[in-house]
């Protein structure tokens, strides 16, 4: 049977970029060596990271702006404090709309004064916070674009004179935006462009050198701009998945296209939502993801009853995170529309049951 990922991430990837990752895995390049066997010096991989950093200035619309892609490691997770060595020099401000958010804001208070711009725990982060104000005065803005736990995401975003650094983890290259308004982007790979291991970085180049600290060698943005993103040795094979994806998303027609795929998705199963008096969605309509649908049952009592229909349907992943219960659909850019029916399907076929 077909399996149907849901998973949060590490998440759903194109078939096509399986099969050819799977083959580079045995005989990279046809030179009967392994893809993670081979230096990471050597030609054949210079050149994949080369492809892989130049793909994603192309999708984005950076290409000749002044911006740099890097492939580095250690997650968003470690791009909250690194962003802030490279950034902050006396305050920012920050939007705080969710647990990753949260997690940013308490990694760069160990380097300055951090100013919560605006804040929805007041309301389990059901919401996005509008209206705030940023302060003239800040080295920078931080927000997090999409919530992946609790299911909102920013559709719109502020404009402001000073630099918008923008964690985009999980719905980078799922929609349409002016990037460019953008300073610094992060966004780990295991959401919509490859395996765990890399963290994509975009970041333009004349924000920085601006702080009076010493900064670390594998912490400076500039040092691994200057290497080419190959400071130290890269995450090889989640590089190249993440080419992969990249170039299977520009030969689908790039983020326009796949953007009016995701709303085709997120459209279906929302409207189930709403319809089905069984399933309620958890956060506010206006800032409803289109990356990560999150809902509930009305009744309970038919929690074992759903859980068992949805996985004798394939369906894998679906289980909402613990710190908010529920369910929670991940429908990032390799899953397909089919997917998304066949959870629709599963939802009426409850609804006739009980």
């Amino acid at each position: 049977m077909k399996k149907h990922n849901f998973s949060a991430g590490p998440c759903i990837l194109p078939q096509e970029v399986l099969q050819k990752a799977s083959e580079a895995v045995l005989n990279f390049n046809n030179d009967n060596l392994s893809l993670i066997e081979i230096s990471h010096r050597s030609k054949p991989f210079v050149n994949v990271m080369e492809n892989a950093r130049s793909l994603a200035l192309e999708l984005l619309g950076l290409e000749g702006k002044g911006y740099k892609a890097l492939f580095l490691q250690g997650g968003a997770s470690m791009q909250f404090l690194m962003s802030a060595y490279n950034l902050l020099d006396t305050k920012a401000a920050y939007l705080n709309t969710g647990t990753w958010s949260d997690k940013a804001i308490k990694e760069a208070k160990l380097l300055g004064e951090i100013i919560e711009v605006g804040s929805s725990k007041d309301k389990g982060f059901t919401y996005v916070p509008k209206g705030y104000e940023i302060p003239a005065d800040a080295n920078y803005f931080h927000c997090t674009s999409n919530n992946t736990i609790f299911g909102t995401q920013m559709k719109s975003f502020p404009e402001t004179n000073v630099p918008v650094v923008c964690d985009m983890s999980s719905d980078i290259f799922s929609r349409q935006l002016d990037f460019s308004k953008f300073d610094l982007i992060y966004a780990g790979a295991q959401k919509n462009m490859g395996p765990a291991g890399a963290t994509l970085i975009v970041i333009k180049e004349d924000i920085l050198g601006k702080v009076n600290r010493t900064i670390p060698s594998m912490l400076d943005y500039k040092v691994h701009i200057s290497k080419d993103s190959m400071f130290n040795t890269p995450a090889v094979f989640p590089v190249y998945v993440s080419m992969l994806t990249l170039e299977w998303l520009k030969n689908l027609g790039g983020i326009a296209a796949i953007e009016k795929i995701n709303e085709q998705k997120a459209a279906l199963l929302y409207n189930e939502i709403d319809r089905n008096p069984l399933f309620k969605g958890i956060v506010a309509k206006e800032d409803r993801s289109l990356m990560n649908a999150t809902f509930s049952l009305t009744d309970e009592a038919l929690k074992e009853t759903f859980d068992t229909m949805w996985k004798d349907a394939g369906i894998n992943g679906l289980n909402g995170h613990r710190s908010v219960g529920g369910y929670r659909a991940s429908m990032y850019n390799a899953l397909p529309l089919e997917s998304v029916q066949v959870l629709v399907d599963t939802m009426q076929a409850l609804e006739k049951k009980a």
